[in-house]
């Protein structure tokens, strides 16, 4: 895929973030790893008149190396999750409203659904403090450090981060932590025993999909 289809394939999943009601505004950044670093997008375009001209691209230091435009100002959150985890190959940070919301809770998502061992690694982690906007590389380390080997962490008192193999599969696991934050909101509010996956079978289920969904007979 040439970069300029990778950059059409980040407007449209910004656009499709938005179209979901994931996003409000520009509040939310997306960002793929190509050979020579990372390609993002640029801080506060309206997603719809957004082209690829108005696509970043900087190097695993920081420094722009394509672009007329400011990258992200969360692009701190995006470089240095690459640098912690090779396998990460597409990032989305997102403002949904239920994940969103249990960024203001001190405390994770537990497992408690199939799609969560297998996509995410289990539970959702929450950073454990809120880091103002304005303090990039603190917010980015933490990012980082949450995330551990998962593919999602919610970032305290702000929104979520989700990652994956590639783009497609980033955004799915965007649905997921939704999905999870808004099911488990209700059982909480319904005062419903919640029932955990042990934590033997996370370990197998996230292994299997790794290595084994989608090549079963």
């Amino acid at each position: 895929m040439s970069y300029k289809e990778i950059k059409q394939q980040i407007i449209d999943a910004c656009l499709w973030l938005q179209d979901k009601e994931l996003v409000v505004g520009t509040w939310g950044n997306i960002s793929v790893r190509v050979e020579e670093g990372i390609i993002l997008t640029p801080s506060r375009i309206d997603y719809r008149k957004m082209t690829v001209e108005d696509m970043v691209m900087i190097d695993l230091e920081g420094n722009i190396l394509e672009g007329f435009r400011s990258p992200t100002t969360e692009r701190e959150v995006h470089r240095l999750i690459y640098r912690a985890r090779p396998d990460v190959k597409a990032i989305v940070h997102y403002h949904p409203k239920y994940a969103s919301a249990m960024c203001a809770v001190d405390a994770e998502i537990p497992a408690f659904t199939e799609e969560m061992t297998q996509l995410i690694g289990g539970s959702i982690p929450i950073t454990p403090e809120y880091i103002r906007a304005g303090e990039h590389e603190r917010l980015g380390a933490a990012a980082a450090k949450y995330l551990g080997h998962k593919n999602a962490v919610m970032l305290r008192n702000h929104a979520p981060v989700c990652c994956g193999e590639n783009l497609e599969e980033a955004l799915v696991c965007c649905q997921v932590v939704e999905k999870s934050a808004l099911c488990y909101l209700a059982l909480k509010g319904a005062d419903i025993q919640i029932q955990l996956i042990p934590e033997k079978m996370i370990a197998l289920e996230n292994k299997r999909f790794k290595n084994d969904y989608g090549h079963e007979w």
